[in-house]
């Protein structure tokens, strides 16, 4: 920050912005030029700096005061000094700015900020074991339209991290032989220096659990949880649409050393029905109809998913027609009803005639001539300017 721009113009704010206004502006800003979301890109990072110098002014009711009037020469070295306007000390932690902002209270205080950037739970106070939780798992299950519209209950096989049985979790042969790590006293994380910028990091020795295990289990390596093929049972319920997500709790991978286990997400697929095609709740098919039925009327007997079905064809039933079979499709989550079942006919023109029934067809055909088509008389009304 060669140049020291306008406190006020960093943060956005106009000079009469109250505290929450600081907060909230900085709060927008930090995060946006956060080096974690910007890796190498040095302009963010000088951003993130300069909206950090800003708030330690203006956050500041003394120091605020003296910029108001003296610009950035009241401070010594143009940079603004902890415990005063005018004190030595140096430029403070940039994460202590967060904890301030986010919630949390101190070096330790776990807030929003290190939630939200992958810090991790702890067990307690101020130390101690910090819980590794386990990750969650996706599951792709396959099943069949028949199975959605009626709900179903699946067992799934799959493999994944359990609670060592050997341990019970705790990752200590003896279940004592846990200790404080040395590294970071406990605290899973260290802090590490690059000029006045601190960056806080995950425990090298530990990996972020704050203890250390002087007698590892031998059945699990001193992870508290080993891979096994466990079998879950969960339930489908009716009318569950294609890419629906289920959620099992707690039957994901178990944590580490006793930490809580992920979640599982089960993704549900249908299978490709061969008669019926699905619109969310409602069912389509296609039906074949002879040409004497669809001329003189007549029932057709169509399939649905709980039997067949009876569909009256009034005479003269033209091709393409959809008839609506209420509430024959699939159930309707949280609704206690059912969607409809769509049956569009096509009329089946016969492809081989004898010569009886040839004869017997044109003279149908000669006696009813062109006045007893419909459709045919009006395509030609919209058309006759092209037979001209």
């Amino acid at each position: 920050m060669s140049k020291l721009r306008d406190c006020y113009e960093v943060l956005g704010v106009g000079k009469s912005a109250g505290q929450d206004d600081i907060k909230k502006a900085y709060r927008k800003l930090a995060l946006k030029f956060h080096p974690d979301r910007n890796p190498d890109d040095k302009e963010a990072e000088e951003k993130f700096k300069e909206v950090g110098h800003a708030y330690e002014i203006l956050s500041d009711p003394d120091k605020r005061a003296a910029y108001d009037r003296y610009g950035h020469a009241a401070f010594s070295g143009g940079m603004p000094q902890r415990g005063g306007a005018g004190g030595g000390g140096g430029f403070h932690d940039p994460f202590d700015i967060f904890r301030e902002v986010f919630g949390g209270g101190g070096t330790g205080g776990g807030g929003i900020f290190e939630e939200f950037f992958g810090g991790a739970r702890r067990r307690g106070g101020g130390g101690g074991t910090v819980e590794r939780r386990g990750s969650d798992l996706r599951y792709d299950l396959e099943i069949t339209l028949e199975e959605a519209a009626a709900g179903v209950e699946k067992q799934l096989d799959l493999r994944k991290f359990a609670v060592c049985d050997t341990c019970s979790g705790s990752g200590s042969a003896s279940g004592g032989g846990l200790r404080t790590c040395s590294t970071c006293g406990g605290a899973g994380q260290v802090i590490s220096s690059r000029g006045f910028f601190q960056v806080q990091q995950t425990c090298p020795t530990c990996h972020g659990s704050g203890q250390v295990i002087s007698d590892p289990c031998s059945a699990c390596d001193g992870e508290g949880r080993v891979q096994k093929t466990s079998r879950i049972k969960i339930k489908i319920p009716a009318g569950v649409p294609e890419n629906a997500r289920l959620r099992s709790a707690g039957n994901g991978d178990a944590g580490l050393r006793g930490g809580p286990a992920g979640d599982l997400y089960v993704v549900i697929h249908i299978k490709q029905h061969e008669v019926f095609e699905r619109d969310e709740d409602d069912l389509y098919c296609e039906m074949p109809l002879s040409f004497s039925t669809a001329a003189l009327g007549g029932e057709l007997m169509v399939p649905t998913l709980s039997g067949k079905a009876s569909v009256k064809i009034p005479p003269g039933t033209q091709g393409g027609t959809v008839f609506r079979l209420r509430e024959r499709g699939l159930p309707r989550l949280g609704s206690g009803r059912n969607g409809d079942l769509l049956v569009k006919v096509n009329v089946e023109v016969p492809i081989k005639l004898n010569s009886d029934q040839r004869a017997k067809l044109q003279a149908f055909a000669d006696s009813i001539g062109d006045k007893n088509n419909p459709l045919h008389e009006s395509f030609l009304d919209r058309a006759k300017r092209f037979f001209q």
